[in-house]
């Protein structure tokens, strides 16, 4: 029964940190895409 817990808390965790690269990668490129867009503006 240990084992079993343990091993759906390590799946969590490898979820939650994918979870939070991708977000922070998309989050990231949303970013660039601003500066991107403002050094492309008409001025």
């Amino acid at each position: 029964m240990a084992a079993d817990t343990e091993k759906w808390r390590e799946k969590q965790v490898a979820l939650r940190v994918l979870v939070y690269v991708f977000v922070t990668h998309v989050f990231a490129g949303f970013i660039m895409l601003l500066f991107y867009l403002g050094g492309h503006a008409d001025k």
